[in-house]
């Protein structure tokens, strides 16, 4: 069905791989093509177990899956891999030899996950941002390292939310003053370190609270964690990094969510791009 949209049965390749629970390896293609009325599809194509990660078995497993749906390798027009330093070689020698079956298969490197890996460059440049997201990493572990203590935090951020209600710092309104909760920073998708500032900087008031309760805790090793995380999330340094972060990753967040997105071309994300500097750029200079 999706064979039969494609415009003269040129396509693109996106490829991932992954280690599903029980460690198997396996490899998700998707398949990227302009439809029948111009406007570029993709759609999720097909996964498989393979038995390892060599460059010839990931060729012959995407070799059998054309031959499978009678897709033509000569017409593809790119390929695309996560570039995941595990698998950078692999994928290297791989577009290289899909290059010589087709010599349009053109190697494109995401552009989503090129925004990650200059995200995660750039923070380990700076000593004061990497350790910001250490603290988190530590805030958010001493928070969701059981149920107990999550539905604790809720209930902080619950009565916290009816007091601005009732005092008119915030407006009631439909999908307003969610109850959330923190998140784990990611280790592999840059976004969920988004998520989990973004919820940090939403939840701040009832996590410090909430904190600061767990200092009069009866276990022992959590009242020492608790002490020292209460005393790094009230510091200026992590206040002020904290607003920092949520300001910079929300306009990058932005960016990479239009990356991502089915229709976009490269013209437009060309200007996205483009914008998203300018908005860096006046947040330097102006904010």
């Amino acid at each position: 069905m999706i064979f039969d949209k494609v415009t003269g049965g040129y396509f693109c390749i996106p490829v991932d791989e992954s280690q599903d629970e029980s460690k198997k390896e396996q490899m998700a293609l998707i398949l990227r093509y302009v439809k029948n009325d111009g406007l570029l599809g993709k759609r999720f194509f097909d996964i498989v177990g393979v038995k390892n990660t060599s460059t010839l078995t990931l060729k012959k497993e995407i070799s059998n899956i054309f031959s499978r749906f009678n897709l033509i390798i000569q017409n593809m027009r790119c390929q695309g891999y996560d570039d995941a330093s595990n698998m950078r070689s692999e994928w290297k020698r791989l577009q290289a030899l899909f290059l010589k079956d087709c010599l349009y298969a053109y190697y494109v490197h995401c552009f989503a996950h090129r925004l990650q890996l200059a995200f995660i460059v750039t923070v380990k440049d700076e000593p004061n941002i990497w350790q910001f997201f250490s603290h988190l990493s530590c805030i958010v572990n001493l928070v969701a390292s059981s149920s107990k203590r999550l539905s604790e935090l809720k209930s902080f951020h619950m009565s916290e939310v009816e007091n601005m209600l009732a005092s008119g710092e915030c407006q009631s309104g439909k999908g307003a003053n969610q109850i959330g909760t923190l998140h784990r920073v990611g280790a592999t998708r840059w976004s969920l370190h988004y998520d989990s500032v973004k919820n940090l900087f939403d939840m701040y008031e009832a996590s410090y609270v909430f904190v600061e309760s767990l200092k009069k805790s009866t276990n022992q090793q959590i009242r020492e964690q608790a002490y020292g995380v209460y005393k790094v999330i009230k510091s200026f340094e992590f206040i002020f990094v904290l607003n920092l972060t949520d300001n910079i990753l929300g306009i990058m967040n932005a960016l990479c969510q239009a990356l991502q997105q089915k229709t976009q071309d490269i013209l437009n994300a060309m200007k996205l791009v483009s914008t998203t500097k300018a908005l860096l750029q006046k947040l330097r200079q102006h904010d």
